[in-house]
């Protein structure tokens, strides 16, 4: 049976500078923008393109090795990955922006040791696109046979491309599913802390980061504190989500705590110049009750009431005692009355 891996860390997926190195050094090759109307020394494409517009760049690939190279060339759409990287589709998975609108010359290109070949390319946008970023690479991979009988190994290097679609755009971020944990402390008086979880969700049509902030309080304001410095997520393309956890230290535990995640949208524009959008947050509310202080509540008001019940019983008891040492003494004064009266 044949099984295919493809080994990533063997390549820097999106590069134009190092050569990607094979195990034993028995293949490498670089990869660059070519140099045109567009720019020289690109370290990645990007273009700004009308529906229905056409145009034409090129990928320059370099043999830096002793054999001739015969390599792969296709297209795809870009995605994140769980670790906040920018990776692409497999060739087989469906494209829908950059991997079916950017098509090379050639689907192969072969390249003698230390000559370089160009593969031209054509990004053709539909009448129909839908404006906003797009984001995807034009990749090279070469499959060889692995250290392991029936197993190979593919090998990709490629550069990033940038689509934006003229038209209407929309830079848009919402805050979803705040959770809030809490955890508090044995100190009746002492102060807890929370961890805010929620999801980042890209629901425009451009490629957004943010600055994120959350800070809670307790009742009519009281007790506000904020998460230290929290780290920025990665880039965001439309549609996709980016899951947060902030912890939240030192909060007090006032029954009803106030969670609020607000977020900076930042869009970047084609000359890498950044713009802070109008800020957006969210809300909830979750019961933070000090159980240590409300059970110490609880035993000094049993103890007063306690109190306040022994000293209404023993003044009763007094009062009765009272009563019928009177009543004794009457009763004694009667008796010896009648007696001097007999």
């Amino acid at each position: 049976m044949k099984i295919t891996l493809v080994l990533l860390a063997a390549v820097a997926v999106f590069s134009s500078a190092p050569p990607a190195l094979a195990d034993e050094g028995d293949v490498t090759w670089t990869v660059r923008t070519a140099s045109n109307s567009y720019g020289n020394d690109r370290s990645s494409y990007s273009y700004s393109v009308n529906p229905g517009g056409t145009l034409r760049d090129a990928l320059v690939v370099a043999n830096r090795g002793k054999d001739p190279l015969d390599l792969n060339v296709y297209t795809a759409d870009g995605f994140t990955t769980g670790a906040g990287q920018l990776d692409l589709r497999n060739r087989d998975d469906k494209q829908i922006g950059v991997g079916a609108w950017v098509r090379g010359a050639q689907a192969q290109v072969a390249v003698q040791p230390g000559k370089t070949a160009q593969v031209p390319f054509t990004v053709t946008i539909p009448q129909n696109a839908t404006p906003g970023d797009y984001v995807g690479g034009i990749v090279t991979t070469l499959t060889q046979p692995g250290d392991t009988a029936g197993i190979n190994v593919e090998r990709r290097l490629g550069i990033r491309i940038k689509l934006r679609v003229s038209g209407e755009l929309r830079p848009t971020l919402s805050v979803e599913n705040v959770h809030i944990d809490y955890k508090g402390t044995l100190n009746p008086f002492g102060q807890g802390h929370a961890t805010v979880s929620y999801t980042i969700h890209n629901t425009g049509n451009a490629t957004l980061s943010a600055q994120q902030a959350v800070s809670a309080e307790g009742l009519f304001g009281w007790f506000h504190t904020t998460a230290a410095s929290i780290a920025a997520p990665p880039e965001l393309l439309p549609g996709e989500s980016w899951k947060v956890s902030v912890p939240l230290k030192g909060v007090t535990p006032a029954f009803d705590l106030a969670v609020t995640a607000s977020l900076t949208p930042l869009l970047t524009d084609a000359s890498g110049s950044t713009t802070s959008l109008k800020p957006v947050s969210t809300t909830v509310h979750a019961m933070t009750v000090p159980w240590t202080l409300v059970i110490l509540l609880l035993v000094v008001v049993a103890l007063i009431v306690g109190a306040v019940l022994l000293s209404r019983r023993t003044r009763a008891r007094r009062r009765t005692r009272e009563d019928d040492r009177v009543k004794e003494a009457v009763e004694k004064a009667l008796r010896e009355k009648e007696s001097q009266s007999s």
